[in-house]
């Protein structure tokens, strides 16, 4: 089958692989009908990340049509529509019980083989699924492919964040980076009640998204940020900052722009090794840090009804859709965000 591996640094390949098969009798076999590519895959890209083996199948953004399971798969069948969260899990174990699905023990992320070890991912037109019952998402009529792919994660994250930062009606918020996920932060936070958040960005093309979504868009090279949020606060700055990029930059602006008391919660993938602000500067604004990978499968099916309703535009996030074959264009494309992307997702 053809898939997208990493060749190294800045080299994505389309290439002929091994079609995956059953090793478990709870795996499942998903033929991919749509996959994305997500921030944090420019991580691997730029190899800000380090360690994946060369020849691994890239991508965790996947949904698709089950086309085999194994014998102790019980909730799925062949010919289901599912969208799957970036990682599995078991469903069962102390951290899925308490919706913490993405430090299941048993847990693997797709997309990252290291060593031998690991599971290839999704950016491929087959995709094996281990503990395919408490990982996979039945998608319901009505709800389009595209957000069934996003539900597995920006969704998620999005709603992740607003839950991290407490978003509530009466406060005002600031949303650092509107790519993907930020995006997806600023309907979690209207969903949540929120009125007054400011999307904070350089380009165009986000921004325009963000003030679709419900948030004021900010062009912080032509506007401070932070004068802004002050004159909306009597000078406090923002309840909560919502953290969207995973940049020292960008913690460093969030950390700027809260308030004393407030919450920065940091959801961009993050591969520095030290924080953006001392412990002083934490103590001195009462600071409450809240950081982590989504639970994303935690989240997938309450999100289904949104879905359903339709009330936000979601697919507008996509500015490209590309063949499988043109994903290391693709790649390059978000990496550099040229030709507005905002966002690829690859059709097998």
């Amino acid at each position: 089958m053809k898939a997208l591996t990493f060749a190294g640094r800045s080299d994505v390949r389309c290439e002929s692989v091994p079609e995956p098969g059953l090793r478990a009798p709870t795996d499942a076999i998903v033929e991919v009908r749509l996959s994305g590519i997500c921030g944090s895959d420019l991580h691997v890209y730029n190899e800000r990340e380090k360690g994946l083996d060369a020849g691994t199948v890239l991508g965790h953004e996947f949904v698709g049509e089950v086309v085999e399971t194994g014998k102790a798969v019980r909730s799925l069948k062949r010919g289901d529509r599912v969208a799957s969260p970036f990682t599995t899990s078991c469903g069962r174990c102390f951290y899925c019980a308490r919706g913490l699905s993405a430090r299941c023990p048993e847990g693997r992320l797709f997309g990252w083989v290291e060593g031998g070890e690991g599971l290839p991912g999704g950016q491929a037109e087959r995709v094996r699924v281990p503990l395919a019952d408490s990982t996979l998402v039945v998608l319901p009529e009505g709800v389009p492919d595209e957000e069934g792919l996003l539900l597995g994660d920006v969704l998620s994250t999005g709603f992740f964040c607003a839950e991290q930062a407490g978003v509530e009606a009466s406060g005002v918020y600031a949303v650092v980076g509107c790519g993907p996920v930020g995006l997806m932060a600023i309907v979690a936070a209207r969903e949540r009640g929120a009125e007054r958040i400011v999307a904070i960005d350089s380009v165009s093309e986000r921004l325009e998204l963000a003030r679709l979504f419900g948030a004021r868009p900010l062009d912080h090279r032509a506007e401070p940020p932070g004068e802004t949020l002050e004159e909306m606060t009597d000078g406090r700055g923002a309840d909560a900052v919502l953290e969207a990029v995973g940049s020292p930059a960008a913690v460093r602006s969030a950390i700027d722009l809260v308030r004393p008391g407030g919450v920065v919660a940091s959801v961009g993938v993050h591969t520095e090794e030290r924080f953006a602000f001392t412990p002083i500067e934490a103590y001195d604004k009462n600071l409450t840090f809240r950081t982590g990978r989504c639970p994303a499968r935690h989240y997938m099916e309450g999100l289904l009804p949104l879905l359903a309703r339709g009330r936000y535009p979601l697919g507008a996030v996509i500015s490209h859709r590309l063949p499988l074959a043109e994903g290391p264009r693709g790649y390059a494309l978000f990496d550099a965000r040229h030709e507005g992307c905002t966002k690829v997702v690859l059709k097998p």
